[in-house]
C-alpha cells in the first residue's frame, strides 16, 4: 500500500514581505503608514518647538479666564464676566439654532420648490426655475448681506409703530403696524415676537453650565407621547385595513392623542404669551430677534433650498412614469400620488446628496461674521482668538467642533437613508 504524502508547506522567510504577493500588499500600507505618522511626529515636534521658542507652548487654560466681552444673542445664560469656555458654548449653541433652523426651511422650501419645477403648469414650473438659477448662481455671502440691509434700511424704525393723541383724533394711522394679530414687530432693530410663560413652575436643574426646566422638558415629554400615540393609532388602523379590507375612520383619535397630552400639560402649567408692546423708544416683554441671525438664517435657507429643489426634482424624475400611471389607475388623486408613491421611492435618490447640503449649510454659518451674528466662528475663533493670541489652539477646537458636528448629521442623515431605502428579499 502506497500513501502519498501532503505538499511540504513552506517555511517563511523575511523576502516573502516583498517578493510574495500575499504578504507584498500589507508590507506596503505598513510601511506608508508608518513613514505618514513620522512625518506627523516631525511636523508636530518642529511646530510645538518653534511655538516653545516663542514662547506660546500650547495651553488651553485661557479657556477659564474671564471673557470680558458681550454677547448681543444668547440662549443660554451669560455675562461678560463668565469664561471664554462659556462664550464658546454660547456661540456653539447659535451656530447649532442657524444650522437646524436653515436645514428644517430649506428643506421645506425645497421640495415645495422641486415638486413644482415638474408641475405641468408653464407659469409656476418657469418661475421655480428663475428661483433656482437666480439662487443657486449668486454667493450666498451676498444674500446674506443682502437680507442685511434689508431688514436694517428697509423695515420701520420703532417710533414708526408708535400712536399719540394727536393721530387719534386726526384719525390718522401710524406708519407701521404689527403682523399677526399685533404680536409681531418687525424693525430696524430686530424682529420682537411673544415669549412662553407660564404661571406655575416645576423649576430647573443644571448639567454642568447649562440649566435646564423641567417645564420645557414636560412639554417636550408630552409632546413625544403624543407623537408615538399618534403613529400607534395608524399602525393599528393600517393592520386593520388589510386584514379586513376597510380602514376605520381614526382621524379624530390621531389628533387627539396628538395634541390631548401637550394642551393638558400647557394648561396645568399655566401657559400664556407675553406680547412685545411698545414702550418709550423701543419695545419690551416678548423676544427680540437680531437682524443679524433673521438675515443670516434667511439667507442661507434661500440659497440651499434651490440646490435642494434641484435634488428633489431629480429624485421624482428618477421614478418611473409608469408609477405614476399605476397610481392613476387605482384612482389615486395627484397629490396622494406624489405623497404616497413618488416621494417615498425618490427618497432614495435625494437622501445621499441632501446630507452633503446639510454638511454644507452648517459650515456656511461661519459667514455670520459678516453681519455680526456671535456664532462659534465670532466668539472662539474671533474675540477670544484676538483677545487671547492663542491662534493654534482657538482653530484646532474650531475644526474639532465643526468635523464633530459633522459627523454626527452625516450619522443621523445615513441612519435614516438606511431606514427608507430599498430592502431586498
Amino acid at each position: 500500500m502506497v500513501s502519498v504524502a501532503d505538499t511540504p508547506k513552506d517555511s517563511f522567510r523575511l523576502s516573502m514581505l516583498i517578493y510574495d504577493t500575499r504578504y507584498r500588499a500589507i508590507t506596503i500600507q505598513t510601511v506608508i503608514v508608518l513613514l505618514v505618522m513620522a512625518g506627523v511626529w516631525w511636523l508636530l515636534g518642529n511646530l510645538f518647538y518653534n511655538l516653545d521658542q516663542l514662547g506660546k507652548s500650547p495651553s488651553f487654560s485661557f479657556l477659564w479666564n474671564r471673557a470680558g466681552y458681550d454677547i448681543n444673542q444668547t440662549l443660554i445664560p451669560y455675562t461678560n464676566d463668565d469664561t471664554h469656555f462659556r462664550a464658546m458654548l454660547v456661540g456653539l449653541v447659535n451656530t447649532l439654532l442657524v444650522a437646524f433652523l436653515g436645514c428644517v426651511a430649506a428643506t421645506m422650501i425645497g421640495v415645495f420648490v422641486g415638486v413644482l419645477r415638474l408641475s405641468s403648469n408653464w407659469l409656476v414650473a418657469r418661475l421655480m426655475t428663475v428661483y433656482v438659477e437666480i439662487f443657486r448662481n449668486v454667493p450666498v455671502l451676498l444674500w446674506i448681506l443682502v437680507a442685511f440691509a434689508i431688514f436694517t434700511e428697509v423695515t420701520p424704525s420703532p417710533r414708526d409703530f408708535k400712536v399719540t393723541d394727536e393721530m387719534i383724533a386726526q384719525g390718522e394711522a401710524p406708519a407701521a403696524s404689527m403682523l399677526l394679530m399685533d404680536s409681531v414687530a418687525i424693525t430696524n432693530r430686530g424682529t420682537f415676537i411673544p415669549s412662553a410663560l407660564y404661571s406655575r413652575s416645576l423649576g430647573e436643574f443644571h448639567i454642568g453650565f447649562l440649566p435646564i426646566s423641567l417645564n420645557t422638558l414636560a412639554v417636550l415629554a408630552a409632546f413625544v407621547i403624543g407623537v408615538l400615540v399618534f403613529r400607534a393609532i395608524g399602525r393599528r388602523a393600517t393592520a386593520i385595513q388589510e386584514s379586513t379590507g376597510v380602514r376605520p375612520v381614526v382621524w379624530w383619535q390621531r389628533l387627539l392623542a396628538l395634541f390631548g397630552p401637550l394642551l393638558a400639560v400647557l394648561i396645568g402649567l399655566g401657559f400664556h404669551l407675553e406680547y412685545p408692546t411698545l414702550g418709550g423708544f423701543n419695545f419690551t416683554g416678548g423676544i427680540l430677534i437680531g437682524n443679524s441671525l433673521m438675515a443670516l438664517w434667511l439667507g442661507l435657507t434661500l440659497y440651499t433650498a434651490a440646490f435642494i429643489g434641484e435634488i428633489v426634482r431629480a429624485g421624482i424624475a428618477a421614478i418611473s412614469k409608469g408609477q405614476t400611471e399605476a397610481a392613476h389607475a387605482l384612482g389615486l388623486r395627484p397629490g396622494r400620488t406624489m405623497n404616497l408613491v413618488i416621494l417615498p421611492q425618490a427618497l432614495r435618490v435625494i437622501v445621499p446628496p441632501l446630507i452633503s447640503q446639510y454638511l454644507n449649510l452648517t459650515k456656511n454659518s461661519s459667514l455670520a461674521v459678516a453681519v455680526s451674528y456671535m456664532d462659534l466662528r465670532g466668539t472662539l475663533g474671533g474675540i477670544t482668538l484676538n483677545q487671547t493670541g492663542r491662534e493654534l489652539e482657538c482653530m484646532l477646537l474650531l475644526m474639532l467642533i465643526y468635523l464633530v458636528i459633522s459627523l454626527l448629521i452625516s450619522t443621523g442623515m445615513n441612519i435614516y437613508n438606511n431606514a427608507v431605502k430599498l430592502k431586498e428579499r
